[in-house]
Order: C-alpha cells, then sequence, then structure tokens
C-alpha cells in the first residue's frame, strides 16, 4: 500500500501539537531525487493548535486562552484552548490520547457546558447580562468559536465501534468543571477581553447579521 507523505506528515504535525514541547520527525526515503523530511514542535500544544486553525481570520481576542488539569475522577489529564473569531462558524476539534474523536463524545460537551457556564457566571457578576436575560448557553457560545479539547485517559470509554465518539459521565464531569473553573479565573483576571467576548456573543444573538 503506497502511503501519502502528506498525510503522514499532517497526522504527525497533529500529534505534536497535541503534546506540547514534543519534538517528531518523519523522513520519506522513497523519493529518487533525495530523503524528504520534516519535524515538528510546538512548545506551546492547544494554543498552537488553535492559533493555527485561526490563521488569517479576525480575532476577537488578541490571544489563545488555553490552560490544562489532571482529574483524579476521569483518571486523566484534560487540556483546552479556545478563542473566538468574527466569523459565525464554530470550529471545535476533540480529540482523546492524542486520536481525533470527530463525533465528539462527553469531553467536548463537557467543554461546551463549562464554557458556558463560565461565561454566564462572569456576565451575571459584572452586569453585562441582567438575572432575567436568556443564559449564554452551549449553542450561543458556539458562534465564531475555535476551540481544541484534548484529554489523555487511562481506560477511555467509546460508544460505538468505530472509536469516533468518547464516552464516559465522569470525563464529561471533570471536563465542565475544569473548564468553569479555569475559564472563570481567566475571563476574572482580563474582564475588558471577557467584555468583549461575551458583548460579541450577545450582539450575534440580538442581530442575526453580526459578525
Amino acid at each position: 500500500m503506497e502511503c501519502s507523505f502528506a498525510v503522514l506528515a499532517g497526522r504527525v504535525r497533529e500529534v505534536a501539537l497535541l503534546n506540547r514541547g514534543l519534538t517528531l520527525s518523519l523522513n520519506d526515503e522513497r523519493p529518487a531525487g533525495g530523503t524528504r523530511s520534516v519535524s515538528f514542535r510546538y512548545p506551546d500544544g492547544a494554543a498552537d493548535f488553535v492559533a493555527l486553525l485561526e490563521a488569517e481570520t479576525e480575532r476577537v481576542l488578541p490571544e489563545v486562552i488555553a490552560f490544562a488539569w489532571e482529574n483524579e475522577r476521569m483518571a486523566g489529564i484534560a487540556e483546552a484552548a479556545l478563542s473566538w473569531r468574527s466569523a459565525r462558524e464554530e470550529r471545535v476539534r476533540s480529540f482523546a490520547n492524542s486520536a481525533p474523536t470527530p463525533e465528539g463524545g462527553t469531553h467536548e460537551d463537557g467543554f461546551r457546558t463549562g464554557v458556558a457556564a463560565a461565561l454566564t457566571e462572569h456576565a451575571l457578576r459584572h452586569g453585562l447580562l441582567k438575572p432575567d436575560d436568556p443564559g449564554l448557553g452551549a449553542d450561543r457560545v458556539g458562534e465564531g468559536l475555535t476551540a481544541v479539547v484534548s484529554v489523555r485517559l487511562d481506560c477511555p470509554e467509546y460508544d460505538g465501534s468505530t472509536r469516533g465518539r468518547l464516552g464516559g459521565a465522569t470525563v464529561r464531569d471533570g471536563v465542565e468543571q475544569g473548564v468553569r473553573e479555569h475559564l472563570g479565573n481567566w475571563l476574572d483576571r482580563h474582564p475588558e477581553r471577557a467584555a468583549a467576548v461575551i458583548g460579541r456573543i450577545t450582539r450575534a444573538t440580538e442581530d442575526p447579521d453580526e459578525r
């Protein structure tokens, strides 16, 4: 079977992005004209991943928000990086043990719920939302969101035989709790940037043409 160097290089790059500081190299000795080689290393891991996904797009924030934490209940480590763009398209990529989970799963569900909770709590505390306003639910915070969610688990559970969707209620709870806490702390430390994100989300909901 013939293997595509470009496809293999793309996958090696993806694994390097999901494992901060790890250097991975790929050599192809098949070409008659000489060996082809690539090497990848990303010191900021998932944050670098989001920055690449956001390349050449207008950002709401000047930087990528990123954090990692360990959760004993889910027996693993989670990492998340996120930012918002002026566009409406959502780009959320999720992974379990460095393998893509194209159908999402509990880690992605927990991430979305945690983001919505952190933003809503901050907005209410700082008067950016009124108590009777609708909360910033997962369906609202996703507009313009670019994110990478990665978990490394001792014993991952999958729904179905394709391993495309991660299962496990403890994973959902662990990711939601971690995102809610870490993103909430970031919002409190950067109130002006938090207001910019929340304002972008509420304006997009109120005005369908908002970009």
